[in-house]
């Protein structure tokens, strides 16, 4: 049966605006989009008079089995399995409701990411689709290592790798370098060395998937970067020929804007970890300013929030969007970061990330326009995958 939804603002990811428009859908695919749509008829019509339509948001950087607790490292550490299993469903859900129809999970112990990801991909439960890294790839007491696999050295490396691929694994995610939420380390620091990543890289390109490095302070995100990194993940402390370095290799970043933000935010709170907050306040400011100055220079983004750090909620995507409007970024190429480019990033743009014929039909309703108030964002009253209501408020 086709649904027709007239009379609203569409914006399709690629860039474009489209005002009284209209768009049609039947079974999971768009079988027109824009002037088509209007002229064309549909067996069941909605006027969305008012309303705005952006296709389904893509998260590309969460941790389902963390609920952004305080010490999230405490969850993971006292979690069973089946527990971290249940976790991934109920986090799942917060994220579809808000209109994230696609997450990039990077970091799940005992892989169960891959496994939540199978049991939406059968119907067994209802969730948003997930692109898995698995367990990241860390050195030996390296960033986020209670969650990671632990390697040193060229085969080991690519031992993991390969053993990472095999468990089913959409991405490989490699830590280069220190990071906040891990006591004892710095997140300046560099921790796999860049022929170990370009070890995992090789691996991740035979098998046809991507990549992915937590990099936070410069020499890190380099080694990351001439490695062949698909994606810097956090990219704190970017100087100019960091930046450069980025734009040659085509290579891009997802902020997470969100998480040292929160992290400030509830500073006071006295339930974050010492040493986290520490390292926040330090990273904090000197991150917006990377932000800004990437975001000026043309490197390409896609959205990501590190949802599962310390009061960073998930079902809370909009507040990234916000924090990157104040970093520079215009509202169209916002929800381009968060759709299309997004989907670029994950090498499945063309059959998902923007409102186009023949494409699957993930897409959301706004009650406003994000144009007019950045709020918009929040305002989600129907979230619509593979065409068909998964929440409506």
């Amino acid at each position: 049966m086709s649904l027709k939804i007239k009379n609203v603002t569409i914006y399709t990811g690629r860039g474009d605006k489209l005002i009284q428009s209209a768009i049609i859908v039947e079974a999971n695919k768009i079988i027109a989009v824009g002037e088509e749509a209007v002229d064309k008829e549909a067996e069941t019509v909605i006027d969305g008079q008012g309303k705005t339509i952006l296709p389904g948001f893509f998260d590309m950087h969460i941790h389902l089995g963390m609920d952004g607790i305080a010490d999230p490292f405490s969850q993971i550490a006292t979690d069973s399995q089946a527990t971290s299993a249940y976790r991934h469903q109920a986090n799942g859900k917060k994220q579809l409701q808000s209109g994230v129809t696609s997450v990039r999970n990077l970091g799940s112990k005992w892989h169960i990411d891959l496994a939540y990801r199978d049991a939406v991909n059968n119907g067994i439960v209802t969730g948003p689709t997930v692109y898995g890294s698995g367990q990241p790839i860390v050195m030996t007491g390296g960033h986020g290592y209670p969650l990671a696999s632990e390697a040193d050295g060229e085969d080991e490396v690519r031992k993991m790798a390969r053993q990472t691929l095999k468990q089913g694994a959409d991405v490989l995610k490699l830590m280069a370098t220190g990071g906040v939420m891990t006591p004892g380390v710095d997140p300046g620091s560099p921790q796999l060395s860049e022929s170990e990543m370009r070890t995992a890289v090789e691996e991740a390109l035979h098998a046809g998937k991507t990549t992915a490095s937590h990099a936070q302070g410069t020499v890190g995100i380099q080694n990351a970067v001439r490695a062949g990194i698909t994606t810097i993940e956090h990219g704190i402390f970017l100087d100019d020929e960091t930046i450069e370095l980025m734009i040659k290799h085509d290579t891009v970043l997802v902020p997470t804007l969100a998480a040292p933000y929160y992290i400030v935010q509830n500073a006071d709170s006295g339930a974050i970890p010492p040493h986290a907050v520490k390292k926040a306040m330090y990273c904090y400011e000197v991150h917006k300013e990377s932000f800004r100055k990437a975001v000026a220079a043309g490197v390409k983004i896609a959205a990501g929030t590190d949802a599962g750090t310390p009061f960073n909620l998930h079902g809370d995507f909009a507040k990234e969007l916000e924090l990157m409007h104040e970093g520079g970024m215009s509202i169209r190429d916002i929800i381009t970061a968060a759709t299309f480019s997004a989907a670029s990033v994950l090498t499945v743009q063309n059959k998902t990330g923007s409102l186009e014929k023949d494409k699957i039909a993930d897409f959301i309703i706004l009650s406003e326009d994000p144009e007019d108030k950045l709020s918009a964002f929040r305002s989600v009253e129907t979230v619509y995958q593979g065409g068909e209501v998964v929440h409506a408020y």
